[in-house]
């Protein structure tokens, strides 16, 4: 109707030409009626409600109240008992007051922020999830969450499938999925701050944020400075233990590297040594002397190795590893204190290569994913290397694990043996390589070369994590004493490995002992298994402590003393009479000496973050080119049989991958001579084929040329 009316006026008065245009423009340009207000939904009304109430309204009473369950949850975890965070409120009062403020000055940061409860929310659950992650990897591997986990990140994806079973793994990704979908539907539907309305509102926030901050650093410096709280950590567990979780993990972050030393400067370098006590090492003192007047050396670390019977408390069926205590009774041997406990491999080799100690560095630090990446250091290897050795590196395990295939060419390496480099693997139940498979390659290793040769093999079987349900139907050794069900099952499983290893360590220097050089064996675990021991448990009183053995095939005179791992590698050089390099003329000559210590953190920072001056002010050490492999892998020729492509050559093992181009091919592993290709490929590209070692995780490892 009201149409027609206006066609109806529109006829009666018709409008001129500029009068129809005026109106065109008011149309496109004039004023829009406003839409009514949008009308939000259920979710958003309940979250608005939820938020608007007298008590979130309150930023601080309602972040205060949040900080305080996350610190309870987390250390109920940390504890493991729902009493934990009670626990550590009564034993350390002042520590539970500086991780509560550091708990809230994280979420005071959501004060600032325009979608304040989203941010809140998601910087609360982010602590919450760190506390349980420690609260797993405690139960695991016996060492806490640090931030040094994340440099180390595919090492715990590799182990997700290890320690979790499908069913806990099914439920991680679920809550995973369900975390992302609830913080996506509250970023986009959570209620907004309004408009600050000027820059007085804002800086009054603002400020807020300020005295709390201010307020933990006074008190983080008020509990440093009175010992209230410690700065430096020895073990990380009981520092997670007695400070909390929120404290040592951000401790591992803010104290990396090595400290430098007060009045470092090229004088207080120089007087760590006297003169001329560098000139006396091998190379300079015996100029006439080789490698071939010294034996081979062989460093055998051993995963979670202990002779089980120091254990207190425990009774077996039978003796676990019989044959390393015969060892211990005819052979050098003693404790053999090490830098981590329940996990850390990397760290004790680190400390028994380069004769450097890891308590120097940030707790929880891994020098192979920090220092080691942009730095070669002096170690064993390059310092015999000087006098014509050659030097070894053998892992039954990952060759990418630590990123030790990039560390141990850092540390002077000429090939590094990885289990994608072997053949006749056999596994564990828990899909870890055995270390039988070690001695032919550290047989062959020996073997590869006509100098002297220095040999590191690291060993994989004893790995944790231990089953808690029964996986070997006929244990070779039970045992008793333990308490639980899954904690007899753990340690039944564990008893198996280290029988078994036991064995290896049989044949190893059976084998060694019909060599036709001299040999010296240097054995020792890394560090406890992860089974809940503490130092009480111990007949030794320490979780640190692990044991060694020196063995030789020559009558190596017997010496017991107990040693660190950073001083085994001088002290075995000493055995033999070798007093090669600076790290070993530092721990034979001032071992025991009022300032032992002192120096040893002042040499490693000039080596390691300084300006070299022990070294005349420029470093010598370079990367080696290290080789994947100390066999040769080699492609004889493409053979075409029936439109299929076999590639003859040899040292192929089942990680083998034909490659063309650089793109890796579907491969079948006939045997360490012959290769099968799937995929098509043009017949006269084939000629140009290669074989790539490529590992689980498809890195490749190598290449042929």
């Amino acid at each position: 109707m009201e149409k027609n009316d206006e066609m109806q006026r529109d006829t009666q008065s018709p409008l001129t030409g500029a009068q129809r245009a005026v109106r065109a423009v008011k149309k496109i340009f004039g004023k829009k009626q406003s839409k009514p207000p949008k009308q939000h939904g259920w979710y958003y009304r309940r979250l608005e409600a939820m938020y608007s109430h007298r008590f979130c309204g309150n930023t601080l009473l309602y972040s205060s109240v949040m900080a305080l369950f996350a610190l309870f949850v987390i250390e109920g975890f940390g504890y493991e008992s729902p009493f934990g965070g009670f626990q550590f409120l009564a034993q350390n009062p002042f520590a539970f007051f500086l991780n509560f403020l550091i708990i809230l000055a994280t979420l005071s940061i959501s004060w600032i922020c325009r979608r304040r409860w989203f941010a809140h929310s998601a910087l609360l659950t982010l602590w919450i999830v760190l506390g349980v992650i420690n609260g797993v990897v405690l139960t695991t591997r016996m060492t806490p969450f640090t931030t040094a986990d994340f440099a180390i990140m595919d090492l715990g994806i590799e182990m997700f499938a290890v320690y979790l079973t499908m069913t806990q793994t099914v439920l991680v990704i679920i809550a995973a999925i369900a975390g992302a979908v609830i913080f996506t539907l509250m970023f986009i539907k959570a209620p907004r701050r309004k408009p600050w309305g000027g820059v007085k509102p804002f800086m009054k926030a603002l400020a807020s944020v300020g005295l709390v901050f201010a307020l933990l650093f006074s008190s983080w410096n008020i509990g440093t400075h009175t010992n209230l709280v410690a700065s430096y950590f020895t073990n990380l567990w009981d520092a997670y233990t007695d400070y909390g979780m929120p404290y040592g993990f951000l401790s591992t972050w803010l104290n990396k590297g090595i400290s430098k030393p007060l009045g470092y400067s090229a004088q207080s370098i120089g007087s760590i040594f006297d003169e001329g006590e560098l000139d006396t090492m091998t190379s300079d003192a015996n100029p006439e002397k080789t490698a071939g007047d010294f034996p081979n050396i062989v460093f055998l670390q051993l995963e979670s190795f202990i002779d089980p019977t120091e254990v207190k408390g425990l009774s077996f069926s039978e003796e676990p590893a019989p044959f390393f205590r015969e060892l211990k009774e005819n052979y050098s041997s003693g404790y053999l204190t090490v830098p981590v406990v329940g996990g850390g491999t990397a760290n004790t080799e680190f400390e028994s290569i380069t004769g450097m100690s890891c308590r120097e560095f940030g707790p929880g630090e891994y020098p192979y994913k920090s220092v080691l990446k942009e730095k070669a250091v002096e170690s064993m290897a390059f310092d015999l290397k000087d006098i014509g050795y050659k030097a070894h590196a053998i892992h039954n395990h990952r060759g990418a694990f630590y990123d030790r295939n990039k560390a141990l060419a850092m540390l002077g390496f000429d090939d590094f043996t990885s289990i994608e480099y072997m053949n006749y693997v056999t596994k564990t139940q828990r899909g870890f390589a055995t270390d039988d498979v070690l001695t032919g390659e550290i047989i062959g290793a020996l073997e590869s070369t006509e100098e002297r040769d220095y040999v590191y093999a690291i060993s994989v079987q004893g790995h944790g994590e231990y089953p808690k349900k029964p996986l070997i139907k006929n244990p070779s050794v039970k045992v008793e004493g333990t308490g639980s069900a899954a904690q007899k099952s753990g340690w039944e499983f564990y008893l198996e490995q280290v029988h078994e290893m036991d064995e290896f360590l049989r044949v190893l220097t059976s084998e060694l002992s019909e060599f036709g050089e001299d040999v010296v064996l240097v054995m020792y675990g890394d560090h406890l298994p992860a089974l809940h021991i503490a130092d009480s448990d111990m007949q030794s009183g320490d979780t640190f402590k692990t044991q060694y053995v020196i063995w030789s095939n020559f009558g190596l005179e017997k010496k017991d003393m107990d040693l660190s791992a950073y001083q085994i590698g001088a002290e075995v050089q000493k055995r033999v009479g070798l007093r090669q390099g600076l790290m070993t003329v530092f721990h034979q000559d001032k071992e025991g000496t009022p300032k032992y210590g002192e120096s040893l953190h002042a040499l490693q920072y000039d080596i390691l973050y300084g300006k070299d001056y022990v070294y005349g002010g420029k470093d010598p050490y370079s990367a080696t080119d290290m080789k994947m492999g100390y066999r040769p892998i080699k492609v004889d020729e493409v053979l075409e049989v029936a439109g299929e492509y076999f590639i003859s050559g040899e040292g192929f093992t089942p990680f083998s991958k034909v490659s063309l181009d650089g793109k890796i091919l579907n491969t079948v592993f006939i045997g360490p001579t012959v290769l099968k290709l799937i995929d098509e490929v043009d017949p006269e590209s084939a000629k140009e084929m290669k074989v790539s070692q490529v590992e689980k995780y498809n890195a490749v490892l190598s290449t042929t040329e």
